[in-house]
C-alpha cells in the first residue's frame, strides 16, 4: 500500500508514534489508509448538511475495511460572492481546491480518497485533483436542494430572487412579496434547485463514472443520499484494493459521454471550462469543437430551471442519470465506472418514470443539445451559449453595442432603465486574467430578464455566467480584452450580428478598421496587484483551455 511508506519499516518509528497519536491502533496499520476531502462549512446552503454524510462516509469505510481520514478543503458559495470582488474567487479557488487534494495526498501518502463536495468551482477542483495524483478516488455530491414554496408556486433561487429583484425595481411586485420570496426560495440545505453549475456538474461527474448511480440527484435532505455516501465508503477500499484509479475510468470516452449527457440536460455553460480543465489534467486532446460537433447530434431532452418548469427533484423522481443514460444509451461509449458497472449495464435497469421530464429522442425539447459554440472576428477562438435557454426569436440578433469594462458599470445602467431595446451590452476585462478570475454575470442576466428585456437586448463578455443565465447571452469570448482579443477594440455604436444557428459572432468592422484601432490600444493595468489574485492573473490561460494553470 502507499501508507506503507509512513507507517511500515524501523526507520518510521516517528510517524507511527505520531499516528499512535490520532488514537489509532497496532491493528489500523495493516488496513488501506482513505482520506475524506470534505468541504463542509456553515456558510454555503449546499454544504451545511455534510457532517452526516461525512459520518455516513466514514462508516463505510470502516465496514469495508479501511482506516477514515478527515481533512477540509475550502469552499465558496458563488450566489454569496456574486456581484462583488467576491466573484473574482470562485475560479481561482477551483485551483486552490486541486493543489489542496495533490498536497495532503501527497504529503500523507494515502491510499484511496472520497471527495464530498457539492458546488460550483469545488466539485471540478477535487476532480482535477484526484486526477492530478491519480490514486483511487469517488465522489460524493451533497445533493440538490429542495424547491422553496410560494402561496403554493414552487421557487427557485435564481428566478425568485436575482430576477425577482428588477421586477421589484419596475414595481410589478411588492416589498412584502419580496421579503417573502427571499426567505422562502431557499428552504434548506442543498445546491440551488436548478440545472445550475453545482448540479450540472454532479451529473457529469456520475455521467463520467466516477460517482456511484444516483449520486447526482439524490436530494440533499434524503436518506438515500445518507446511503449512497456509506456505499461510496465501502466502495473506496474495494477500489484501493484492486487499484482502480481515476485515469482508468476517465478517457476520452468518458469524457464524450459527459458532454452528451450535458447537451441533453441543457447543462451551465460553466461545465465547457471544467470539462476542457479535466482533460488538461488527465492529458486528454478536447477542444470547443468537440463540444459543438456533439451538441448539433444530440437532442435536449430535458427542460429544467432556469430554462425550464422542472426542477432538481423533477430529475430525480423521472429517473435521475440513469434514465438520461437510458433514453441516450446507443449514443454514449460502454464506458466502465467506479461502480463496477458499464454504463450500458447502468441505462438497461434504469427506469424513466416521467415522458416529460425526460423526454424521448424523437419528442425533444430542441434538436440540438444545450451548449452551443460560436466563432467569428469577435470570438476568433470561440465562445459559448446556453442555446437551449435562447427563445427562437433571439437565435438570430443584431444590435448596437454598449461597451462596459466592468460587471458593476452594466448593472447599475441596466437596473436604472438606460439600456434600451435592440442593445448589445457587451462587458469585458472581465476574462480569466483580466477579471481577473472571471467572474459570472448572473446579476446583469438576471436583471436583463426581470426589467423585461430579454426578448430586446443580447449580452457577451469575456466573463462567464452562472448556470442560472437565459437568453441570448453569450460568454467565454475568446481571447479575452487583456491579452488583446478583439473585444478590447469594440466602441459604442459598433453593429454585433449574433447567429447561434450557424455558429458565427461578428463585428461589421472591416479588417482595415481593426488593425487601426489596435494600433491605438492599450490593455487596462491590473485591477489586482497583490496576493492570490494578482498570481492568479499572472497563470491563468484562457477560457477556450479551460482557464488552467499554466
Amino acid at each position: 500500500m502507499r501508507s506503507d511508506k509512513i507507517k511500515k519499516g524501523l526507520e518510521r518509528v516517528p510517524h507511527r508514534a505520531l499516528l499512535y497519536a490520532t488514537g489509532l491502533s497496532k491493528k489500523d496499520l495493516d488496513k488501506p489508509f482513505i482520506g475524506i476531502a470534505s468541504s463542509f462549512t456553515d456558510i454555503i446552503p449546499g454544504h451545511i448538511g455534510m457532517r452526516d454524510l461525512e459520518r455516513f462516509i466514514e462508516r463505510g469505510i470502516c465496514y469495508g475495511g479501511g482506516v477514515p481520514f478527515l481533512f477540509g478543503v475550502p469552499g465558496i458559495c458563488d450566489g454569496l460572492a456574486m456581484g462583488h470582488l467576491g466573484m473574482c474567487y470562485p475560479m481561482a479557488l477551483r485551483e486552490l481546491v486541486a493543489d489542496t487534494i495533490e498536497t495532503v495526498i501527497q504529503a500523507h501518502q494515502l491510499d484511496g480518497i472520497v471527495c464530498l463536495t457539492n458546488c460550483d468551482k469545488i466539485t471540478p477542483g477535487m476532480l482535477m485533483g484526484i486526477l492530478r495524483v491519480n490514486i483511487p478516488a469517488i465522489v460524493v455530491t451533497a445533493g440538490p436542494m429542495l424547491s422553496g414554496r410560494y402561496k403554493m408556486r414552487k421557487l427557485a433561487f435564481v428566478h425568485d430572487t436575482f430576477e425577482a429583484l428588477a421586477r421589484a425595481k419596475k414595481g410589478e411586485i411588492s416589498q412584502e412579496e419580496l421579503n417573502c420570496l427571499e426567505q422562502e426560495a431557499c428552504p434548506g440545505q442543498g445546491s440551488c434547485q436548478g440545472l445550475y453549475t453545482a448540479n450540472t456538474m454532479a451529473c457529469l461527474t456520475e455521467a463520467m463514472g466516477l460517482s456511484l448511480p444516483g449520486c447526482a440527484t439524490g436530494l440533499a435532505v434524503g436518506a438515500k443520499k445518507l446511503r449512497i455516501a456509506q456505499a461510496s465508503g465501502e466502495r473506496i477500499v474495494e477500489l484501493v484494493r484492486r487499484n482502480i484509479r481515476p485515469l482508468d475510468i476517465l478517457n476520452k470516452q468518458a469524457l464524450e459521454n459527459a458532454i452528451t449527457i450535458d447537451m441533453a440536460l441543457g447543462g451551465s455553460t460553466n461545465t465547457v471550462l471544467h470539462l476542457m480543465a479535466l482533460a488538461h489534467e488527465a492529458k486528454i486532446d478536447l477542444d470547443l469543437k468537440t463540444f459543438d460537433r456533439i451538441s448539433k447530434k444530440t437532442p435536449h431532452i430535458t427542460n429544467l430551471e432556469p430554462a425550464g418548469p422542472y426542477f432538481m427533484e423533477d430529475l430525480e423522481y423521472a429517473g435521475g442519470i440513469p434514465g438520461i443514460m437510458k433514453r441516450l444509451r446507443n449514443r454514449l461509449h460502454n464506458c466502465l465506472t467506479l461502480s463496477g458497472n458499464k454504463i450500458h449495464e447502468i441505462a438497461d435497469s434504469a427506469q424513466i418514470f416521467d415522458e416529460e421530464v425526460i423526454r424521448p429522442l424523437n419528442n425533444p425539447y430542441h434538436q440540438q443539445g444545450g451548449i452551443a459554440v460560436l466563432f467569428g472576428n469577435l470570438a476568433p477562438n470561440g465562445c459559448v451559449v446556453k442555446q437551449s435557454a435562447v427563445t427562437p426569436k433571439m437565435l438570430r440578433f443584431k444590435g448596437k453595442a454598449r461597451v462596459f469594462n466592468s460587471e458593476e458599470d452594466a448593472l447599475k445602467e441596466i437596473l436604472e432603465g438606460r439600456i434600451k431595446k435592440g442593445t448589445c451590452i457587451v462587458i469585458r476585462y472581465e476574462g480569466p486574467a483580466g477579471g481577473p478570475g472571471m467572474r459570472e454575470m448572473l446579476a446583469p442576466t438576471s436583471a436583463i430578464v426581470g426589467m423585461g428585456l430579454a426578448e430586446y437586448v443580447a449580452l457577451i463578455t469575456d466573463g462567464r455566467f452562472s448556470g442560472g443565465t437565459k437568453g441570448p447571452c453569450i460568454g467565454h469570448v475568446s481571447p479575452e480584452a487583456s491579452v488583446g482579443g478583439p473585444i478590447a477594440i469594440l466602441e459604442n455604436g459598433d453593429i454585433i450580428d449574433i447567429d447561434i444557428p450557424n455558429r458565427k459572432l461578428e463585428v461589421k468592422l472591416s479588417k482595415q478598421e481593426i488593425e487601426r484601432r489596435f494600433k491605438n490600444w492599450k490593455p487596462l493595468p491590473p485591477k489586482i496587484k497583490i496576493g492570490y489574485l494578482a498570481r492568479y492573473s499572472r497563470l491563468v490561460s484562457s477560457a477556450d483551455k479551460g482557464a488552467v494553470l499554466l
